[in-house]
């Protein structure tokens, strides 16, 4: 099986007794092991970029009569995305293994491992657990997370300064990483919130939205009333993460 489309990145296999969830492998006899479960970086998006390192944990919830010893993880995504690792444990409840994949191609590797665009989205976690006395069980699809493409929002407010109730132009690109090229490129026909934050508040408000054209670029015209921020906010889509362009302030004269 391929072994393209895992982030660079540390994994943290934390094996504690738990409750069994629904789905999660059951326990057989007494002292059976059991895998209850899989957290994925904390429960947030696993979000990739195009050359840099992403490290994050991976959370295995069980319990053995003998202690858990042995793990092994596969995480398993769209299009054949695949990366396997195991680790024994350094205590009775804790293993630690590192992930070492990239989404780039690692310069002089010998067998590098990337991602494809093709590849954002759901993954699973199987976790294979075993005791001290070579007992095991398999608990597929014992969690799930997202893996998304990265993205970057720009923003732009003109003219500055501008006169009280002038129109003001506020402009932006949305682009996001392309896993294929190794660049960011135009994220077309997405939606964007347009926001004001007023000078000396720490809060944005949303007043319009908008729509990215065919390179991502982003348009709108508003009327200038007071002094602040203008930025635009994208909140992610289910193979792209969340982004939000710096404020640029607008100074409004009377």
């Amino acid at each position: 099986m391929s072994r393209r489309g895992v982030v660079v990145g540390t994994a943290v296999l934390l094996l504690v007794g738990a409750g069994v969830p629904a789905g999660a492998a059951p326990a057989g006899r007494a002292g059976e092991p059991v895998v209850a479960g899989a957290v994925v970086n904390q429960g947030r998006d696993v979000v990739v970029g195009t050359t840099h390192d992403v490290t994050f944990p991976v959370t295995v919830t069980g319990s053995g009569n003998p202690a858990l010893t042995f793990v092994d993880v596969d995480l398993k995504g769209p299009h054949g995305g695949f990366f396997t690792t195991d680790a024994y444990c350094e205590t009775a409840t804790a293993c630690t293994t590192r992930f070492t994949v990239n989404a780039h191609l690692a310069p002089g590797a010998d067998d590098p491992v990337d991602l494809t665009d093709a590849q954002a989205g759901t993954w699973t976690v199987d976790a294979l657990a075993e005791t001290g006395d070579g007992r095991s069980v398999l608990a597929r699809d014992a969690g799930s997370f997202s893996l998304k493409r990265a993205a970057r929002l720009t923003a732009n407010a003109s003219p500055e300064p501008v006169a009280k109730g002038a129109w003001l132009a506020v402009g932006g690109r949305l682009v996001r990483a392309d896993w294929d090229t190794y660049r960011y490129t135009g994220y077309a026909g997405r939606t964007v919130q347009l926001q004001f934050r007023p000078k000396n508040s720490s809060t944005y408000t949303t007043v319009a939205t908008a729509r990215t054209n065919r390179a991502g670029d982003l348009h709108f015209r508003v009327k200038a009333l007071r002094d602040g921020y203008w930025r635009w906010n994208f909140a992610g889509t289910a193979t792209t993460g969340a982004a939000k362009a710096a404020g640029d302030y607008v100074d409004v004269r009377p």
